[in-house]
C-alpha cells in the first residue's frame, strides 16, 4: 500500500467492531490543518426504478396511464385498472398506439405500446375503466388529459368519486367526436373534500368504440412534473451531484424517448424479469426527461451525471446525447434543444459508461477486455462532441482482473472508476427480541467497516495497474432498502459513512460519492398522501452543514466518530456515539462560542424509528468544549471561533 493511503486505513478494524463502549474520547481538532474536501462525495442516485418515480417523486396520480403490459386476467382490462359495464368489449390493441419509441428496435422488450379498447354493446348502459386508490385532497386543483378515438360521437363522463361509485366528488364532460389522428383533451378538476381511497372513471353511455391512448392526472401546482413536497426534501437533504437514470436502469432507458411529449413517450420494461420496476408491473413509463431532469439538479442545487444505455444504444445515439446536452445551439441536437426552450448548453460534465457490467443482471458484455472495447468507442465518440467531460467507466469491482483490463485500458478516456457496495447484516435482521434488536442494530452499523474494506480493496486494485484512476462511490447502502421500511439504526450506519467519506475521500483518491436513493429508498419516505425524511434524511440534512467548508484534521479518530470543518471563521463538528447502549462523551481540544446545537436521539432503533431533536448540552473546562452524547445518537454543533489560521 502506499504511504498516502496508510492513513485511510489506519483503524480500519474498528469501523467492524460492533460498537465502540468508550466513555470518554479527546477528539482533538486542528483548526490549523485543513484540507478541501470534494463536494461531490455529498452525492445521491436518482433512479427510474422501484418508487422512486411511481408514488415517488413523480406527480403523477395514476397507475399504468399508458396501459403497458398484458391485460388483467380474461376481461381485457389493462393491469391496475378495472371495467364498467356488463355487455362490454375490452381489449388491449397493441398494433394503432399513440405511445411509441423513437429508436433503440434490437431491444428485446414487449408489450411496452398499447392502446385500451373500450366498446360499449347496449346504448345506453355505462361503459368505461376506473381506478381505485387515488389520494384527493379538499380543495387541491388537479390537471388531467386524455388521448382517444372514437368511432362515432360520444360524451365522456369523468368522476372523481369514493370508492363505490355512489359519491361523486367532481364531474367532467368530454365530447368527441371522430377524427383520423388521436384527440388530445386537457381541463383542471378540483376535490371538495378528502378521500385518501378515492376513486376515478372514464365513462360513456353511447353504444361506440372508444381507444384510450394514454391518461394523466397530477396536482396542478406541479414542477416539471414532479411533487413540490418531494422535490422540497431533497433540497433538504442537499445533494451536490446527482446520478441519472441508473443504476440498473440505464440499461433500459432511451434518451430519445425523452423528446417525446410526456404522454407519447412508450413505457419501458426491465430487462429483469420486474427488478427494477416491481411497484409498477415491470414497466417505467417515463415521467421524466433530461430537461425535468437538469431543471431538478438546479432547483436542489446539483451537478447533473448521466449513464448512457452502452449496449443498446449505438456511439452515435451516446454522442448525440451529449451534443444535446453541451452543444451550441448552432449544432444539430444543441439546436434541438434551444428550440425546447433551453438555449443556454446544460454543461453536463459527469457520464457513466454504463453501470455494473459484468454482473449477469445486466445485458452487455461480461469479461472487461469486451466491455472496455466497447465503451471506448462510445467513450471516444462522446469526447469528439465535448472533450472536458468525466468519464466513469464501470464493472465488476473490486476486482484486479477488471482494474487491468478495463479501468486501466480506458484510462486515456476515462479517469474515473464506479464503485457499488451494499451492506448486508450478516445475521439478519431480527427486530422480535431484544437480543435480536440489539445484534441487529450492532451488525447494521458495524457494516460501514465492510463498505471502508471494500474501498481500501479498490483503491489497492487500480494502485496496481499504475494509471491514475479516481475511485466513484457511486452506490452504496444497506441492501434491500427499497422493500423495508428505514430506521434509527440505518441513520447511525448513514452517519458513520457520511464521517468514513468526509474524513477520507481524499487519501482514498474518490471525489465522487452517490448514496443508492433518497427517493422512497431509506432517505425520503413517500406516501400519496404527503413525505417526510427518514431516520437517513435527518443525518443528511445534518450533514450538508458541512459542504463548503475545508474538512479540519481530528486526532485519535480512527473510528471516525468526528468530522470537522471550517469555514468564514465557524467550525461545524458532527458527533456520532454508535454504542448500543452507553454513553459517550467528546471532549473537543478547543474552546470557542457555541452557536448552535443539535442532537439527533432515539428511544427506539427499530423499524419505523426517528430521530427526536432536542438541545445538546455542552460544558467548557477553559480550554476545551466537551459533550456528552446518549447512545445511538448523532449531534451537530457550530463554533464560532475567535481566531484561526486555517480559514
Amino acid at each position: 500500500m502506499k504511504p498516502s493511503h496508510f492513513r485511510a486505513f489506519r483503524c480500519f478494524w474498528l469501523l467492524t467492531l460492533s460498537c465502540s463502549l468508550h466513555m470518554a474520547s479527546a477528539q482533538k481538532i486542528d483548526v490549523n490543518q485543513t484540507e478541501s474536501v470534494s463536494p461531490y462525495i455529498f452525492g445521491h442516485n436518482l433512479e427510474h426504478t422501484r418508487a422512486t418515480i411511481h408514488e415517488g417523486l413523480s406527480a403523477q396520480m395514476l397507475r399504468n396511464r399508458k396501459f403497458a403490459g398484458k391485460p388483467s386476467r380474461n376481461e381485457g382490462v389493462a393491469a391496475q385498472w378495472f371495467g364498467i359495464g356488463k355487455k362490454v368489449f375490452f381489449e388491449m390493441d397493441n398494433k394503432a398506439t399513440y405511445t411509441r419509441h423513437v429508436c433503440l428496435p434490437k431491444m428485446q422488450r414487449y408489450n411496452e405500446l398499447n392502446a385500451q379498447v373500450i366498446q360499449n354493446l347496449a346504448e345506453g348502459q355505462k361503459a368505461g375503466i376506473g381506478q381505485y386508490g387515488i389520494a384527493l385532497t379538499n380543495g387541491r386543483e388537479y390537471t388531467l388529459r386524455t388521448v382517444t378515438k372514437v368511432s362515432s360521437p360520444v360524451s365522456m363522463q369523468v368522476e372523481l368519486t369514493d370508492r363505490s361509485g355512489e359519491k361523486t366528488y367532481a364531474s367532467h364532460t368530454l365530447h368527441l367526436a371522430p377524427a383520423e389522428d388521436w384527440t388530445e383533451s386537457e381541463w383542471k378538476m378540483a376535490c371538495p373534500c378528502n378521500d385518501s381511497d378515492g376513486c376515478i372513471r372514464f365513462t360513456f353511455h353511447d353504444k361506440a368504440e372508444v381507444v384510450l391512448g394514454a391518461l394523466s392526472m397530477m396536482p396542478t401546482d406541479n414542477f416539471h412534473g414532479m411533487r413540490k413536497d418531494v422535490v422540497e426534501l431533497l433540497k433538504a437533504i442537499g445533494p451536490r451531484l446527482i446520478r441519472w437514470p441508473g443504476g440498473n436502469f440505464a440499461g433500459e432507458y432511451r434518451w430519445k424517448d425523452g423528446l417525446l411529449p410526456v404522454d407519447q413517450r412508450g413505457p419501458l420494461q426491465a430487462a429483469t424479469e420486474i427488478e427494477t420496476q416491481p411497484y409498477t408491473d415491470g414497466y417505467d413509463y417515463h415521467e421524466m426527461n433530461v430537461d425535468d431532469f437538469i431543471a431538478l439538479c438546479r432547483e436542489v442545487g446539483a451537478e447533473p451525471m448521466l449513464t448512457i444505455n452502452l449496449v443498446w444504444s449505438s456511439p452515435e445515439e451516446s454522442a448525440q446525447w451529449v451534443e444535446y446536452c453541451n452543444g451550441a445551439a448552432d449544432t444539430e441536437y444543441g439546436k434541438m434543444r434551444a428550440e425546447r426552450g433551453h438555449s443556454e448548453p446544460y454543461h453536463v460534465s459527469f457520464w457513466s459508461l454504463g453501470n455494473e457490467m459484468g454482473y449477469r443482471h445486466m445485458e452487455g458484455p461480461k469479461e472487461p477486455a469486451a466491455y472496455a472495447a466497447l465503451a471506448w468507442t462510445h467513450a471516444e465518440a462522446m469526447k469528439e462532441k465535448s472533450p472536458g467531460l468525466k468519464l466513469f467507466s464501470s464493472g465488476h469491482y473490486p476486482d484486479d482482473g477488471w482494474a487491468k483490463e478495463s479501468g486501466a485500458a480506458l484510462a486515456d478516456l476515462a479517469e474515473y472508476v464506479s464503485l457499488h457496495r451494499y451492506n448486508i447484516p450478516a445475521g439478519g435482521r431480527h427486530f422480535t427480541t431484544p437480543e435480536g434488536v440489539e445484534n441487529t442494530y450492532r451488525q447494521i452499523v458495524a457494516s460501514a467497516g465492510s463498505a471502508a474494506k471494500c474501498v481500501k480493496q479498490m483503491r489497492e486494485s487500480l494502485d496496481r495497474t499504475g494509471r491514475r484512476l479516481h475511485i466513484s462511490f457511486d452506490e452504496w447502502n444497506q441492501w434491500f432498502a427499497w422493500y423495508r421500511p428505514s430506521c434509527v439504526s440505518e441513520g447511525i450506519y448513514t452517519a458513520r459513512m457520511m464521517h468514513f467519506l468526509l474524513n477520507e475521500s481524499n487519501a482514498l483518491d474518490m471525489p465522487v460519492a452517490c448514496y443508492f436513493q433518497p427517493v422512497g429508498e431509506g432517505a425520503i419516505l413517500i406516501t400519496p398522501q404527503g413525505s417526510r425524511l427518514t431516520a437517513n434524511g435527518q443525518v443528511f440534512a445534518m450533514m450538508k452543514a458541512h459542504q463548503g467548508g475545508r474538512l479540519c484534521h481530528v486526532q485519535d479518530n480512527g473510528d471516525y466518530s468526528t468530522a470537522a470543518t471550517l469555514k468564514d471563521g465557524v467550525l461545524t463538528v458532527t458527533l456520532v456515539n454508535a454504542a448500543y447502549d452507553t454513553p459517550r462523551e467528546f471532549d473537543l481540544g478547543l474552546k470557542g462560542q457555541v452557536l448552535e446545537t443539535t442532537l439527533y436521539t432515539a428511544d427506539e432503533v427499530t423499524p419505523h424509528s426517528y430521530f427526536r431533536e432536542a438541545p445538546l448540552e455542552t460544558a467548557g473546562t477553559g480550554k476545551s468544549l466537551k459533550a456528552t452524547l446518549p447512545p445511538h445518537s448523532v449531534a451537530l454543533m457550530r463554533i464560532g471561533l475567535s481566531s484561526t489560521k486555517g480559514r
